[in-house]
């Protein structure tokens, strides 16, 4: 039977500013429900691993082990390369690949990881059986994933209720599910897996440096990444909406009480031995 193919559109792209995002993110702010099942002997791979910093910061806890990280995207796997060797790693190596037909024997691996992946992706359960499948005995897929529609924030913003309606929509419209986190244990459990530990972590961006950061961010995404222009080619917003949008980022982000909170989802699965 052969394997689905990816089907989804990446709704954010490669933007500056959305690698500023991506390039902030560690082991420890993005996978801490993970790093207790870590053996320094470990074969990891990383799926979606965009510009290496979580799979370098997984390389390093396991040295005697190996990591590979894998994305569909070229060009951003080249930064995760410089990544590993500005950090002296000898124990990593990325590829390019598609998580609903991974390029691995089963049991491949001792533990596989995706961090902000399967919301992305066009047949998530699809995905974590594939994922499943190149897992050994007795380890562990472990996926993290935001959950739009439970992102908070205070206070109250016009802009960015228009902000959180429009990105559902594009996400959505590009083959996506933006509230994946709270779906990630039953997507699980339909792919297959019996022993699944679900929990939630959060990012909190309340004091003025990370609010800024923040806002700043994604006022920049919105008016000038692949997300503006999928949201403009599709009908979902126009320009001058997508400029109101980004204004309401910056307004947000300069008050002294802003405070904004993004959940995730996260699933621990153990594999049969």
């Amino acid at each position: 039977m052969p394997h689905a193919r990816e089907t989804a559109v990446y709704t954010h792209g490669h933007h500056e500013s959305v690698l500023r995002s991506h390039t902030w993110r560690t082991a420890e702010n993005s996978a801490a429900y993970l790093l207790g099942a870590l053996k320094p002997h470990m074969r990891i791979l990383d799926v979606g691993c965009g510009p290496g910093t979580v799979t370098a910061d997984l390389a390093a806890l396991v040295p005697g082990g190996h990591v590979t990280g894998l994305d569909r995207e070229p060009g951003i796997l080249e930064r995760a390369r410089e990544v590993a060797g500005e950090r002296g790693l000898t124990n990593a190596d990325f590829v390019t690949g598609d998580v609903h037909a991974l390029d691995f024997p089963d049991d491949t691996f001792c533990v596989v990881h995706a961090h902000q992946v399967l919301h992305h992706v066009g047949d998530p359960v699809a995905a974590l059986r594939e994922m499943r499948r190149v897992t050994g005995p007795g380890g562990y897929v472990a996926v993290r994933d935001a959950d739009y529609a439970a992102m908070t924030w205070h206070p109250e913003s016009a802009g960015l209720d228009d902000w959180l309606d429009l990105y559902r929509r594009v996400a959505r419209s590009n083959g996506g599910e933006p509230d994946a986190g709270r779906r990630l244990k039953a997507w699980a459990l339909e792919a297959g897996f019996t022993d699944v530990t679900a929990t939630t972590g959060t990012w909190t961006y309340s004091t003025a440096e990370e609010r800024a950061w923040w806002s700043g961010l994604w006022a920049d995404r919105t008016v000038a990444s692949a997300y503006a222009e999928r949201a403009v080619a599709g009908g979902h917003a126009t320009r001058a909406g997508l400029e109101t949008v980004a204004a309401g980022w910056r307004e947000w982000g300069a008050r002294e009480d802003g405070w904004f909170a993004v959940l995730h989802g996260e699933i621990l699965c153990r594999k049969d031995a």
